[in-house]
Formats: structure tokens, sequence, C-alpha cells
């Protein structure tokens, strides 16, 4: 091999070396560019993200909604918002008021040992029954079961009084009243399964649609309200006779003298 053709070969290889060299540089360039441009795209997707959760926490819930919503009434309702609730055809002035909570398990127990002897008397014409029904223990527990659950007995309430009551009676009742710490109440499909042991209500569309809806779900948010601004209530049940709080019945006896002490009852 001659010198010349050596020092050809050492240039040549050189070259090459340079070329590759300068291929590597634009690809490491090019790969670069590719990471940045990701980069700035996952930041800005993630900004994107947060700027959509932070719309998305903003907007009300269902019930939030439900509080600005145009209220629906449920037939045999009166006052403001149908937040006055008034059962019975008695020609005296006696009034026996209850103030409970669906999810309130002291409600249940009054509900399921002396409820239809207080129903009962409505029903003879001794007094006039009055309900008031708060939801404060789903701000207690958390969850929405009182709303919801309030809601269901205002569309039992616009079928009848007497849809009503029963159904009010099955869901304080030993089968179908949840824990206290339990939301099932939150669910459409249980209170409609409740509705279902009530003739009124069995199989009853119109009711059905009307508590998978909400049709009464603004109505119920102002009776809770109404609760709420009751000043002497401060737990539930809470039952006055003529606008006197009693002390709470637990025998049906005990609520006869209540009713006796009242001048309600002989």
């Amino acid at each position: 091999m001659s010198k010349r053709n050596s020092q050809a070969a050492k240039n040549a290889a050189r070259e090459r070396l340079r070329a590759e060299r300068e291929r590597d540089a634009k690809r490491a360039k090019v790969k670069r560019q590719i990471v940045v441009a990701c980069s700035v795209v996952g930041v800005l997707a993630v900004a994107g993200g947060i700027g959509y959760a932070v719309v998305r926490s903003g907007e009300p819930t269902a019930w939030e909604a439900a509080a600005d919503a145009t209220v629906v009434a449920p037939a045999n309702t009166s006052g403001e918002n149908g937040t006055t609730v008034l059962l019975g055809d008695s020609t005296s002035d006696n009034v026996v008021h209850l103030y409970e909570d669906p999810r309130c398990p002291a409600c249940a127990s009054f509900e399921q040992t002396v409820g239809e002897t207080v129903n009962k008397g409505m029903e003879d014409g001794d007094y006039k029954l009055s309900f008031t029904l708060g939801t404060f223990l789903d701000g207690n527990l958390g969850g929405e079961g009182s709303k919801n659950a309030l809601s269901a007995l205002g569309a039992a309430l616009n079928v009848s009084p007497e849809a009503f009551l029963e159904y009010k009676t099955a869901l304080y009742s030993a089968e179908y009243h949840p824990e206290e710490s339990s939301d099932e109440f939150a669910e459409d499909s249980y209170l409609i399964e409740v509705a279902d042991t009530v003739d009124a209500l069995k199989n009853n569309k119109k009711f059905q649609d009307a508590v998978e809806q909400g049709t009464y779900d603004a109505w119920a948010v102002k009776m809770s309200d109404s609760f709420d601004d009751t000043k002497d209530v401060t737990s539930t049940p809470t039952i006055k006779i003529n606008d006197k709080v009693i002390e709470n019945p637990s025998t049906v006896a005990e609520w006869e003298t209540a009713l006796k002490d009242a001048g309600v009852t002989e």
C-alpha cells in the first residue's frame, strides 16, 4: 500500500466519523425537541385537567341545584312552598305536631311503638296531625338519604294523606328502616321497594317517576329549611301538643297520659 493511499484512507475515515457525528447530533436535537414538545403538551393537558376539575367542582350538586329550583308542592299541603302538612278532619282546635328526620332511629322507635295509636287519634277526630320533617342527619352523618326519603314522602303525599301515613310507617318499620349510619334511603330503588308494600303506591308509575325524577326535591329542601328554622326543636323526634313540646312517650300508655294532660282527651 502506497503512503499516499494510506493518507487518503485516513482522510476518508475522518470524513466518515465527522458525518456520523453530525447525524448523531441531529438525532439528539430532534429527540430533545420531541421531549420538550411532549412535556409542553403534558403540562397543558394537566393544566386543562385541573381547569376542568375546578369547573366541575364549582358546579352545584343535585341537591344544591334543588335549593334554587322552582318548588313543586305535593297535593295535600298548604302555606309557603307547601311546607305546611296538616292532616285530619277534626272539628277541634287540637293539633299534634311531629318533627322527625327519616334516618332518625329514635323516630323509628317512636313510630314502631306509638305511631299507630297517634294516627288513630287523628282518624278518630281527637286532633289534627301536623308534620315538619328535617334532614339534619345527612349533614351529621354524610349522605343524602334523609333528603331523598323526604322527597319520596312528598310523592306519597301527592297521592293521598293515607298513602303518606302508610309509607312513613313503612319507612320507619323495623323491617325497612336502616341503621342510622347507613344511607340506604339515598337509593331510589330502595324507596320504591318499600313503597311497594303500600297498596296505593305499589306499581304506581306516577309515584315512581316522581321519586326517580326528583319532582319534589325542591319541596324537600324547603321543608327541611322550615324544620331548621323551628327554634324550639333541637332533636328528633320532637312532639308538640297544641304548640307545647312534651316529653317523648315510649309507650302507648304514656302517649295517652300526655293527651289527657294536654286536655285533648278525657
